[in-house]
């Protein structure tokens, strides 16, 4: 039976976060320093104190919860011998998997995800736009109602989380549309999402562009651990090959369901969430309930992983 390690997106992040790795091991807050110094920001003290309106900014959140992660994942692999056959992660959380399978530097990627957040709000340029979430309607229904709600103003699906939950992505008065119409077809709810841009979409086309461009100065290593991409739900080991479908996953849907579902069919059997909270492992859930999934978001959580992988 396999293993995959997954790490997750914009969403998970909270006040007080990776507080026990931080205070344990001091070559993970010099990780953290290092960023702040670099980028001239106030990340470590935003982490621990808030408030939680800067906590939840693209250009903070992101890193944050990357850091959270490989956290987590550094903890575990110095006292478990577990290791992935594969590795996936949720929108940004896939560069988190990217430091997992070693085609990232954990500096690298901090770097990344930070600027990565900076181009997906500034390529909106202002203009109003809208996620949310629609809960308890198929994927292709979805899809549908975007296509005619387009009238109003460009709106896509965007992210397909789970076989009954789909985040729409786009202009203001089209995602408004697309909300009205899919609680019309009988959606559950349709929840308003808290983001910096309508990411994912044509609309943050030039974030595609910048993040192209500025990774180009980072090294990205061939690996032997295949990541599953967000863009394709295609196993990869080439950092040539990760590096372009990371440009194209910024305007293109986070296949999430098909990601998970490739693993199973791979022999997959297990998956490990690495981070802050446990929203990855409800997904998967949802996605097919015969697999384990467990969750390392504090320091102690690996000895209730290990212990599972020894019976």
């Amino acid at each position: 039976m396999k293993t995959a390690f997954i790490f997750p997106g914009q969403g998970a992040q909270y006040v007080g976060m990776a507080q026990d790795f931080i205070s344990a091991y001091p070559e993970y807050a010099a990780i953290l320093d290092e960023f702040d110094e670099r980028h001239k920001t106030h990340l470590r003290q935003i982490m621990a104190e808030g408030p939680e309106d800067l906590l939840k900014e693209t250009r903070y959140t992101q890193p944050a919860i990357l850091f959270h992660s490989i956290c987590a994942l550094k903890c575990f692999e110095e006292h478990s011998l577990v290791r992935p056959d594969y590795v996936a992660g949720h929108s940004l959380g896939e560069i988190t998997a990217l430091v997992a399978n070693g085609t990232l530097s954990w500096s690298d990627a901090m770097h990344l995800v930070h600027k990565r957040g900076e181009f997906m709000i500034k390529a909106n340029e202002s203009k109003p736009f809208a996620m949310a979430a629609v809960m308890g309607l198929e994927p292709q229904i979805v899809i549908e109602i975007c296509e005619e709600a387009e009238k109003e103003g460009l709106v896509r699906a965007v992210n397909f989380n789970t076989p009954t939950q789909t985040v729409i992505s786009g202009t203001e008065s089209g995602v408004a549309k697309a909300s009205e119409l899919a609680k019309a077809k009988g959606a559950k709810r349709v929840i308003p999402l808290v983001v910096g841009g309508p990411f994912h979409t044509p609309l943050v086309h030039n974030a595609s562009l910048w993040l192209a461009q500025e990774m180009e100065n980072i090294q990205f290593r061939d690996t032997t651990i295949p990541l599953i991409s967000n863009v394709d739900a295609l196993p990869n080991t080439s950092g040539k090959i990760s590096k372009e479908k990371l440009a194209k996953q910024v305007i293109s849907p986070v296949l999430w369901v098909d990601c998970v579902r490739r693993m199973i069919q791979d022999g997959v059997r297990h998956f490990i969430e690495f981070g802050p909270q446990k929203v990855l492992s409800g997904m998967i859930k949802n996605i097919d309930r015969d697999v384990q999934v467990f969750n390392m978001e504090k320091i102690d959580d690996w000895k209730t992983i290990d212990a599972a992988f020894k019976e």
